[in-house]
């Protein structure tokens, strides 16, 4: 296991199902920006999501977000770091929930993509204020599920002026 501030190995992913979720299956090792990658793994998934009847995408959704709170908070704990830069399952969430009511085409997808980015490295009021304030796993998913809340409603203004 490594050790305080460490970034674990792909090995270590291997040996801890928590890791692995958390460091979305390997995204979040990437050396640079893996808040990116983690983000760019969960468009390439969203495709598949989005085929799914709207019910079922929602269940997935929620499971991820309730699963993702446990996960990361447990692998801030293991790795002795909050919100250590490779948990990326919080981008993963974001960006399904920026998703969410849009189709898989790549103008939506990357619209989608780049507002949730700003949003999750900016950290606009009151995403700040939560980030600072909420500790633990929820706090760790918060920041990126209001991020892609926020992300979200631009699109959907954007959808309802374009028509």
């Amino acid at each position: 296991m490594p050790t305080s501030k460490a970034t674990p190995t792909f090995r270590d992913l291997l040996r801890d199902p928590t890791l692995m979720l958390a460091f979305g299956f390997g995204s979040g090792l990437s050396p640079k920006a893996p808040g990116t990658a983690g983000s760019l793994l969960a468009i390439a998934l969203y495709p598949l999501l989005a085929t799914l009847p709207a019910n079922t995408y929602w269940v997935i959704l929620g499971i991820t977000i309730i699963v993702g709170i446990a996960v990361c908070g447990r692998a801030a704990d293991k790795l002795g770091v909050h919100d250590h830069g490779g948990i990326v399952l919080d981008e993963i969430a974001g960006v399904w929930v920026t998703m969410s009511t849009f189709p898989a085409t790549w103008p939506w997808l990357v619209a989608g993509f780049v507002l949730f980015r700003i949003f999750d490295i900016w950290k606009p009021w009151p995403i700040r204020l939560l980030d600072r304030r909420v500790h633990g796993g929820l706090g760790i998913m918060l920041d990126d599920l209001l991020a892609g809340g926020l992300a979200w409603l631009l699109l959907f203004m954007a959808r309802e002026v374009l028509g």
